[in-house]
Order: structure tokens, then sequence, then C-alpha cells
């Protein structure tokens, strides 16, 4: 009987459909190249752009970039935020291992993990963590633990989400440490925390909790995203029936769960308990102590408590000044929260987004864009860019107020800094553009989003073109479907091409499929 070949780390690509190699451009002796983002963006363009796996590793070759652990690891942080083909980083991941012995860090494996789940790709998920169990243990650790089940639960069930942590545990079995069950228990209950909810947390730790070594972290996990103070005070007395003492994360999860439902004088009781068990508050209780005080409409004793912080030697951060900031917004005087913001200044703590975000909300809901327009060419003036939030609050006030010269100036900020999301904000500004009649303008903020990779929305694109052809622009009809046929296949009606002389018009329909193939 032949010998059985050696396990590949990846399976995706077949070695039977593959050209004979060419010769990859190899790693200087020494270690691993040194990685750069120039390197990065070219080795991401080719694997994207590649049409086959073998297309890719030729244009590999020819572009004279070594692949090595840290490139891998610039490539993978690409597909993740540009959401891009999880089978084609997989196809990049197994050219690496089977090619140029490059082994995947922790990292990679993780980003490319989660890729595939977001895409809803288990199969290959599975596959991949199971092939890197095998041949290279060191890059599977309790952190892909959680991307897997937070992939999992995500999309699937609570019962699916538990028996993916089943699997995970028959994997895990046999490490070194023994530990591993308890910390993977740990990591199942906050994924469910997170991607689930609190009761179904508590019911799969009462179902699980006499099978695996419960510690502080399960407890703090449990307490950490309770609304209710009594659930957060019934797992605290199983905690101390059981014998474990709270720490600091214990203590500031109680606080912040009695605050946000306004037990302000239960917080400080237990701030007082912390002080006689001497565990010293930290800035995190501060802080949930400040946005208790606003909800029970006492801002003025949450600015006195920043002076208590001062003074007992913990000094606040950019949050608890947030938090401040946001009480004073909430009772409409805006005169005091400005005040705070410059003394946060003063202090060398400079406003950020959040901070921002307080005051454009609270513009928004009085329509006032003059405001707004002040403090956003204040943050702009600091280099401090708005989100996502404060992007949509300004646009959505220039589309009431018609301001189109200020819409564009914000589209221009964001495609020059690349902030906010320009999906969300594109849809607002292309409305504004259109309801005033800016057909050129709209040409040009749409081409300037798609050359950015995004995608505009159908409802804007059907907008633009239905008004475009009725000022008869049809070469701009045609470059925007041009356009916009990267991105989805459109429907014949919108792949039509729109000049057609006499001579060409066909008149049998066999017309349309031809145009769907241009655009296309």
């Amino acid at each position: 009987m032949p010998p059985r070949p050696a396990g590949r780390v990846f399976q995706y690509l077949s070695p039977s459909r593959r050209p004979p190699p060419s010769p990859l451009p190899e790693i200087p002796a020494g270690g691993d190249a040194l990685a750069s983002d120039a390197d990065a963006d070219s080795v991401y363009r080719i694997v994207t752009a590649a049409p086959t796996p073998s297309a890719m590793e030729s244009a590999l070759s020819a572009s004279a970039v070594p692949l090595s652990a840290p490139l891998l690891d610039l490539v993978l942080r690409r597909f993740r935020f540009a959401h891009g083909d999880p089978l084609r980083a997989l196809s990049l991941l197994s050219l690496a291992a089977d090619r140029c012995g490059v082994t995947p860090s922790p990292f990679a494996l993780d980003t490319a993990l989660y890729v595939l789940g977001r895409a809803r790709r288990f199969a290959h998920m599975w596959d991949l963590l199971h092939s890197c169990r095998r041949l290279c243990p060191d890059a599977v650790t309790p952190r892909t633990a959680m991307v897997v089940l937070g992939r999992v639960a995500k999309i699937c069930s609570v019962r699916e989400t538990v028996s993916s942590f089943r699997r995970l545990l028959r994997l895990f079995r046999g490490r070194e440490g023994g530990a591993d069950s308890a910390d993977l228990f740990n990591a199942l209950l906050r994924t469910l925390c997170q991607e689930k909810s609190m009761s179904d947390a508590r019911n799969v730790y009462h179902a699980h909790k006499y099978e695996f070594q419960v510690n502080r972290q399960t407890f703090n996990i449990l307490l950490s995203g309770w609304k209710s103070s009594e659930d957060a005070e019934a797992f605290f007395a199983e905690m101390r029936e059981l014998g474990i003492n709270p720490d600091l994360v214990t203590y500031n999860s109680l606080i912040d769960c009695h605050c946000k439902n306004r037990g302000v004088e239960k917080a400080y009781s237990l701030l007082d308990e912390m002080r006689a068990s001497e565990i010293a508050p930290d800035v995190i209780t501060y802080t949930s102590l400040i946005g208790g005080l606003g909800l029970v409409g006492q801002p003025d004793k949450a600015r006195d408590l920043l002076k208590e912080m001062r003074e007992l030697g913990c000094h606040p951060d950019v949050a608890a000044y947030n938090a401040t900031i946001r009480n004073f917004v909430i009772a409409k005087r805006l005169g005091d929260a400005f005040a705070l913001m410059d003394e946060m200044a003063s202090k060398g703590l400079m406003p950020n987004a959040t901070t921002y975000n307080l005051f454009f909300r609270c513009y928004y809901w009085a329509f006032d864009i003059g405001s707004s327009w002040l403090l956003y060419e204040r943050m702009r003036s600091e280099r401090c860019f708005p989100n996502t939030q404060s992007c949509m609050f300004i646009i959505r006030l220039c589309h009431r107020h018609g301001k189109v010269a200020e819409a564009l100036e914000l589209w221009g900020d964001m495609v020059k800094h690349g902030f906010g999301s320009f999906t969300l904000v594109s849809d607002v500004l292309f409305d504004l553009l259109c309801d005033e009649g800016k057909l050129e303008e709209a040409e040009r903020c749409f081409h300037q989003l798609t050359d950015l990779g995004q995608k505009p929305s159908s409802v804007s694109f059907r907008r633009i073109k239905i008004l475009m052809q009725l000022a008869k622009r049809e070469e701009a009809v045609a470059r925007l479907t041009e356009k916009m046929a990267q991105f989805v296949r459109l429907p014949p009606e919108d792949c039509q091409r729109v000049h057609h002389t006499t001579e060409s018009t066909p008149h049998n329909g066999g017309g349309v499929q031809a145009d769907i193939i241009t655009a296309t």
C-alpha cells in the first residue's frame, strides 16, 4: 500500500487543477519579511481580482512580494473590514502554507474564521479549525473558540451554539493545563451575553453549572449585562454562597446595574462596601455613578463627583467627562456642558467624537442647522472627525433645510479623511441633490462612492437614473449603469443601452441579453 500523503493545512485548492508550480518570492533568511501596508494592499488587490486560484498564484509570483506571517495578518485584516470574499482569503492561506511554508499566526487564523463565519461558510470554518488544530496547534487559542462561538451564535440558535461549544470542547480536550473546559464555558457564557440575551446565558449557566468548575470570571460575565438589579443581586448572592469573593469588576458591574435602574442609593452603599473591603474604586466606578446621578436629575452632584475623584487620586478620563456632559445636555444646560468640555481640554483631555455627538443630538432634535454646522467646523479645526451617527444628524439637517453646499462639504471631508458610513450618508445626500435638481453633483458623488468600493443603494441609483433620463443625459446614465453593474447584477431594464441608432436597435428582444452582458 502506498504511503498516505501528508496532510495539508487547507483543502480549499485542488492540487490536480493547479498549473505547474511557479516560483514564488522567497522570504529573506533570518526570519519573517517585514510587511508593509503597500505590500498588503497589493496582495489584497491581486487576491480579490484574480479570476481563478491559478491566476492568483501567477500574479503573486509576478508581484515579487514575499508571503510571510506578518503580511498575512495585514491582508486578512483587509478581508475583514472590506468584507472581502472569505473563500479567496482561504485560497491565500492555502497557497502560503503549501508553497511557502508560512504558518498562519493566531490573529490570521481568528480573522479567517471570523470572515468565514460571517459569510455563513460554517463547513469551511470547521475544516480550517480542525486542520490548524492538527498541523499547527499553537495557532489555536481560547480566543479562537470565542471567535467561532460568536459567529455561530450570531446566526444560529442557542441550541446550535451549545452544540458548537461541545464540539470545541472535544477539539480542545487533551491540551496541557487542564483549565480549558472552564475557560471554554466562560467563553460560551460571554458569547451568549453578547450575541443572544442575558436570559439565555442564565439558562445555560444553570443547566451546566454542575458540569464545569465556575470561578470569579464566570460570575463577572453573568453580572456584566443585566438590566434588572434583582437578577444581578441573585447571581451576587450565589457567588457569595459558593465562597467566591467579589473583586473590582464584580462591584463595578453591580454599581452600573443599579445606576441604570436609578438605584443610586444602593450604588453608594456598594461603594462603601468596596472601601470597607479595601477595594479602591476606579474611574469606571465613578463614571457609572455619574451616569446614575444624571438619570435621577442631579447633574451638579455628578460634576462635584469629578472633583471628588481628583481629590482621591482617581483622575477622570474622557469617558467620565462625557458622562457628566451628557447629564447637562439632557437637562438642556448647554452652557454648563460647553464649560465642562473646555475644562477637559484645559486638563489635556481632548473631546472625542462621542463628546461632540452629545451636542449634535441635541441640535438635531431642535432642528438647529446653524449651531450644528458651527460645532462641526470647530470639531474639524481640532482634527476630530464625527462618527456615523453625528454624520447622519448633520446630513439630515442639511436635507431638511436644503443646505446643498454644507452637505457637499461634509461629503468631501468624508471622502478625504475616510470617516462615517458612506452608504448611509450617501442615501440622504442623493435625496437632497435630487430634490434640488443638482444632477451633476449627484453624478460626481456617485462616482466617488463607487471609486471607494462602496455600493450605492438601488433606490438612490434608480432615482438619479430616472431624473437623468428626463433631462436626456444619456451618456451620464450609461456611466452610472456601468458603475452600478460592478456591484450587483442589474435587472434588464436597468442594463439596457441608453443610445441605440435606428439601424442597430433590435426588434425581437434579443438586444436585452447583449446589454446585460455588456453591463456586467
